[in-house]
């Protein structure tokens, strides 16, 4: 299928597309600047970590995206898709994964699929079958009747994966998805989101402050205090701060003091 660009005409379908493109965002709450000219690029196929501390902007910058908040600035574009100028087209084609949990305790994980199916105008047989094999993707097939609230903080994570993947978008945004897990957990969701990079060619947005979800192969964007301080392959990063690591490379970047964990 075609898209059609900011510019009105029509752009080829393929990997050739970006999944995401922002470009010159800004955005205030009153007069303070929480975004400033943020720019950044997500590829095909490509997982791509939004790293910054808490309170860097990343959160607005992914209301944004989904259009909890208007951008009045700049461009905002899905797969060819101006979410200003075509919202219905360009958010059919995107999964979001929130920081806060949305899941529903007290239905079940087919019963949360479900509901979500039908906000997206899935009914019936259709729904049922795009929900257990979303659960499939994330391991939780045989659990799919029990309710949300008897599983871990991990399962429930993945649940929301699989809720995003009902419709089958090409970008997915994942806001501090592994956050309050533990490490086994998190391993877990990161691997999960990372193979449907490999396996869907899913672009893919990972917002966190957690350094070391970094890895070599990843394209990585430093937003800080709202600004983009850099974006690029992480050797590239390394190489631009003279260090070794990502955490080395951060706070030598950003001027940050003391445990990453601890300013986050």
């Amino acid at each position: 299928m075609n898209a059609i660009g900011s510019s009105g005409k029509t752009a080829p379908a393929g990997d050739a597309v970006p999944a995401l493109v922002v470009r010159g965002v800004s955005h205030h709450f009153g007069d303070k600047k929480v975004l400033d000219d943020v720019s950044l690029n997500v590829a095909q196929g490509a997982f791509v970590v939004l790293l910054g501390l808490n309170g860097a902007g990343k959160s607005t910058l992914f209301s944004l995206i989904t259009r909890l908040y208007d951008n009045v600035s700049g461009e905002i574009i899905i797969r060819g898709f101006d979410v200003r100028r075509k919202p219905s087209l360009a958010l059919q084609r995107l999964g979001v994964v929130f920081q806060s949990r949305t899941l529903d305790g007290d239905l079940s994980l087919l019963q949360n699929l479900k509901y979500h199916a039908a906000l997206h105008g899935f009914s019936g047989a259709d729904a049922a079958a795009r929900a257990e094999q979303a659960l499939g993707v994330v391991g939780l097939g045989e659990r799919a009747s029990e309710r949300v609230r008897a599983l871990s903080g991990g399962q429930a994570r993945r649940v929301e994966i699989a809720r995003s993947l009902m419709h089958r978008p090409d970008l997915l945004l994942l806001d501090e998805a592994t956050v309050g897990l533990d490490i086994g957990s998190r391993e877990s969701v990161v691997k999960i989101v990372r193979g449907l990079v490999e396996t869907r060619r899913l672009g893919v947005l990972w917002a966190t402050h957690l350094m070391d979800e970094v890895k070599s192969g990843d394209e990585v964007v430093v937003l800080h205090k709202g600004k983009v301080l850099y974006g690029g392959s992480v050797p590239g990063f390394l190489a631009k701060t003279g260090k070794t690591t990502v955490s080395e490379a951060f706070r030598a970047m950003t001027g940050t003091q003391g445990p990453l964990e601890e300013a986050a």
